[in-house]
């Protein structure tokens, strides 16, 4: 038993930063990512018998996190984490996380809850089309199409281009 405590420590250690940068652009406030992350870990244990090795946990430990947030109501406003810059200039910190949070904002309003996350997990976590479509119950087709269309909405929005009339019927979600 031992073993496996000390193992479920190093995914925590892990995985626990991901989480929590993921959970901190949908959630109300900082604490209330901090305990959706303490939640998602203490269900991931409870069904760590579930888990199918044949895939990669981040997958398994993501699903279970957008479950999570499925049962939460969507929040109003988004949260940056201050540490994700680390360069010595301030300016150069503050422009940087300015255009993060810029990309990040305008996900959120643009695309659906599924569609954001799917962008979230192939852009920040770097996980592939298969983890994705794993993680959030969808074909990997589905996952194809609408990383594209989140791609070219997103740079339509900010770079204030109008969007094609062929991409205004395209679904987002």
């Amino acid at each position: 038993m031992s073993g496996t405590t000390a193992a479920f420590d190093e995914l925590v250690s892990r995985y626990q930063e991901r989480l929590l940068r993921f959970l901190l652009t949908r959630s109300a406030s900082r604490a209330d990512a901090e305990d959706a992350v303490q939640d998602t870990f203490i269900n991931a244990y409870r069904y760590l018998a579930s888990f199918d090795p044949r895939w990669r946990f981040s997958t398994w430990i993501y699903r279970i996190v957008i479950r999570n947030l499925a049962r939460q109501r969507r929040p109003e406003w988004q949260e940056t984490d201050d540490t994700l810059v680390s360069d010595d200039d301030p300016l150069r910190n503050c422009i940087e996380m300015s255009e993060r949070e810029n990309i990040w904002l305008a996900a959120r309003s643009l695309l659906s809850e599924e569609v954001y996350a799917a962008t979230w997990l192939r852009y920040v976590e770097d996980l592939s089309v298969k983890e994705i479509s794993r993680a959030l119950h969808k074909s990997q087709s589905w996952t194809k199409v609408n990383l594209l269309r989140a791609r070219r909405r997103l740079t339509a929005a900010l770079n204030h281009v109008p969007p094609k009339k062929t991409a205004q019927r395209e679904s987002y979600g």
